[in-house]
């Protein structure tokens, strides 16, 4: 059995995180199992699932910089005591510069770095992770990336692999049954206009800016509600923005949920007016479940395999974005299933690709 070492912040329902999981799931893990190395000192909403489907949560220390000298020292002892990994795969863009030197220092022989993103978050950190992308060519074997641009960005090169950001299609197919159960439970009329949203609160999102255009596009349909569904590091400020929006009333902050395949149904659109993206999960699921999906322009056009994709400038006017929204015909809504469209991005398909890559990699590792 090829054990493969993913290595993650830490395994909360996120886009990325989901994604790893569809592909865990799907894979024969008769052949190839997944272990993971996370850097939060807690359990995770998907660790319980992980050791029921046979891998292990290891928890090495956070990546701040006051910490460097205990994580190498932490990380030099884990590889002493698990040679059983031939492979890293790490998934936390550019600091992923610091497990693969670690595994390097260790004699790790295939060591993935995996872009999921075409920017760097603006955090305390942010000067660190230049440093680190700079440096990523000297640590790492492999490289993959969710879509052409996300490993440009990363890499500065087109040597990467593509791995698709796949998901269980099926799942979301539109079921007008299960619109109405979850508009009966969220106590939303039957002829409500529902803009949804699902992300983490965090800055790339541009929750401020999602609100704004709510806002417009309440002025114009007043029988309209906002539904957010995530939780992250600035729920707490984005709440805050919506209850001085004026239309806080309107605004349904859900947090986490394990049901989001569910909740995609109750919508009639989808909106991501993202700051930056690599190829997001969550654009996929909402147009396998059938939505209109308005984009930033920031957001990949490889993430579009529907006809009901729609990309508008980052810059234009909140009333420009709640414009072009309102002019959506929504009442054709069909149950139909758009698979075929791009099978790369159905699990049932695209996770040999991850399965043949791992096989390749660790045969590549024996040969020395």
């Amino acid at each position: 059995m090829i054990r493969v070492l993913q290595c993650v912040n830490d395994m909360h329902r996120a886009g990325l995180e989901t994604m790893l999981m569809n592909y865990y799931r799907n894979l024969d893990r008769t052949k190839i199992q997944f272990d993971f190395l996370t850097h939060r000192p807690c359990k995770s909403d998907y660790d319980d699932e992980i050791v029921k489907l046979g891998g292990k949560v290891y928890y090495a220390p956070r990546l701040y910089p006051q910490n460097y000298i205990k994580y190498f020292k932490w990380m030099k002892i884990f590889f002493e005591n698990h040679q059983e990994y031939k492979i890293i795969h790490s998934h936390i863009d550019a600091m992923s510069y610091l497990p693969l030197k670690a595994a390097k220092i260790a004699g790790v022989p295939i060591r993935i770095a995996h872009s999921h993103s075409t920017s760097i978050d603006r955090d305390f950190k942010y000067p660190l992770k230049q440093i680190y992308r700079n440096r990523l060519q000297n640590v790492l074997t492999d490289e993959f990336a969710c879509g052409k641009n996300a490993g440009e960005f990363l890499f500065k090169n087109d040597n990467f692999i593509i791995i698709p950001n796949a998901i269980e299609a099926d799942k979301f197919y539109y079921n007008d049954s299960i619109r109405l159960d979850v508009r009966k439970e969220l106590e939303i009329p039957r002829e409500t206009f529902v803009v949804g949203h699902v992300g983490r609160i965090s800055y790339p999102k541009n929750h401020k800016f999602l609100i704004d255009i709510f806002k417009e596009f309440h002025g114009l349909n007043h029988n309209s509600v906002l539904l957010i569904v995530g939780t992250g590091e600035l729920e707490e400020e984005i709440i805050n923005y919506a209850n001085k929006s004026g239309v806080r009333d309107s605004i349904i902050f859900l947090g986490n949920r394990d049901d989001t395949d569910r909740l995609y149904q109750a919508f009639d659109v989808f909106v991501l007016p993202s700051l930056f993206e690599g190829v997001p999960l969550v654009g996929i699921e909402a147009q396998f479940a059938g939505l209109p999906c308005f984009f930033s322009d920031m957001v990949p056009s490889e993430v579009a395999f529907s006809n009901k994709t729609y990309f508008i400038n980052l810059h234009s006017s909140p009333q420009k974005w709640a414009s072009e929204i309102l002019k959506i015909n929504i009442s054709d809504r069909k149950k139909e299933r758009i698979s075929f469209l791009n099978s790369n991005y159905d699990i049932h398909k695209a996770y040999k690709i991850l399965e043949n890559q791992y096989s390749e990699l660790y045969e590549r590792a024996q040969l020395g």
